[in-house]
């Protein structure tokens, strides 16, 4: 049951989908408190087997970013599954009739198909590119130019991220889109018809950031600068026993901080004078960033990584130390660090078993709406086949028949 609480109560968005983006689109709004119906291909969609995997075969992946969607498994291939996801759509009361989905090649499913039966539609599909193209992350990052300006300096092929970002800012793209064709709607009674080409947020964000521009205004050939921050500083760190420190100067503040907790305040003033800058400024702590790191390696190669924390806790400098994923899950005997984050709670997914998930990265009212497991495949069909008011004989005929599926199989 959907808490009445939460901001998007009441709303209902059909979600055909795989992969990343429209599935975290769909599980942003469900955190939210709006009920998402997912609907699966009989036996899943492509992503439904994709690691990483429990041990027990169940994907972790798809778990992960479905929690708190109801499941519906359906023959989509057939003209009668095909018409039973339609009404999910159209008949889902004044807060339904919304989609999303990147399904391609589902004409069915398309806008025009479907708003004939559901004149305030609001449906909102997500490409590759603007044109309707194919494409994923990967090959969306590489078109940019993202993996040439990332990797250590001098290193002469591309170097790739694991973090699917243009993937994440999609799908949060396709929920804000969502909000505002309801909002819309709520006051005009119009749908929209909504597109979001995955080529067009990674194009965006290197605008945004100035990357173009830099390149064409100023002619600039960006470089590789490793673990460095462009146009400022910031590096990591070894510490004498091993350790990894990440440490940010940003501000002015921020940097009089790092130069008092390392002892470097006369050290650095008298090198400020002899080359007549000023590292205050950001320009020329980039300028002149290895000359600098230099002289702070050897303070945090003289240190235990304990150290370096007590010196540099209390302080207004960013830092952090390396951590694994392993690091954050870690039992340490009071249990994971990350078990005190109130957007943490334990859930117990089927096939996966108890273990800590996030819910909504956003506080409300001051508190973290707790995450809800994802559901099995098809756990819910039966449940929304009888909201569209068949019977229970109608129903066990489309099982038999194989329209649709529960979890049973």
């Amino acid at each position: 049951m959907t808490d009445p609480g939460l901001p998007l109560a009441g709303m209902c968005v059909v979600e055909v989908s795989s992969f990343v983006a429209a599935p975290l689109g769909g599980m942003t709004l469900a955190q939210l408190g709006a009920e998402v119906i997912r609907i699966d291909p009989l036996g899943g969609a492509p992503d439904h087997h994709r690691w990483p995997l429990a041990p027990s075969g169940t994907s972790l992946y798809w778990a992960g970013l479905n929690k708190g969607k109801k499941s519906a498994s359906v023959d989509l291939r057939s003209a009668e599954g095909q018409q039973l996801v339609t009404r999910l759509i159209t008949d889902s009361g004044p807060d339904g009739g919304i989609v999303l989905t990147n399904s391609v090649g589902r004409d069915w499913l398309s806008y025009d198909a479907l708003v004939p039966h559901r004149p305030d539609l609001i449906h909102v599909q997500i490409e590759g590119h603007h044109d309707g193209t194919p494409a994923v992350d990967y090959t969306v990052n590489a078109a940019v130019g993202f993996p040439m300006v990332t990797g250590p300096e001098g290193h002469a092929d591309p170097v790739n991220h694991v973090l699917p970002a243009w993937d994440i800012a999609c799908g949060l793209y396709s929920a804000l889109g969502i909000l505002g064709a309801d909002r819309q709607r709520r006051v005009s009674g119009r749908g929209q018809r909504m597109s979001v080409a995955l080529y067009d947020v990674a194009l965006a964000a290197a605008g945004n950031l100035g990357f173009l521009a830099e390149a064409q205004v100023s002619r600039v050939v960006r470089k590789r600068y490793g673990n460095y921050l462009y146009g400022g500083f910031a590096r990591d760190f070894t510490t004498r026993d091993g350790g990894r420190v990440m440490v940010v100067a940003l501000t002015k503040r921020h940097w009089a901080d790092l130069l008092t907790a390392t002892e470097l305040v006369d050290v650095v003033g008298a090198l400020e004078k002899s080359l007549g800058v000023d590292f205050a400024s950001e320009d020329d702590r980039f300028e002149y960033r290895e000359v600098l790191a230099g002289l702070l390696s050897r303070w945090f190669s003289r240190a235990d990584l304990a150290g370096v924390k007590a010196a540099l806790a209390g302080t207004s400098l960013l830092w952090s130390t390396y951590n694994t994923f392993t690091d954050l899950v870690a039992d340490t005997g009071e249990g994971p660090e990350i078990a005190g984050n109130p957007m943490m709670a334990l859930i117990d997914q089927p096939g996966v078993g108890p273990h800590l998930a996030p819910g909504l990265p956003v506080s409300l009212d001051g508190s973290s709406p707790r995450p809800v497991r994802a559901p099995v495949l098809g756990e819910h069909t039966d449940d929304l086949l009888g909201r569209l008011g068949l019977s229970g004989g109608e129903i066990a005929d489309l099982h038999e028949r194989g329209v649709v599926r529960g979890t049973d199989g």
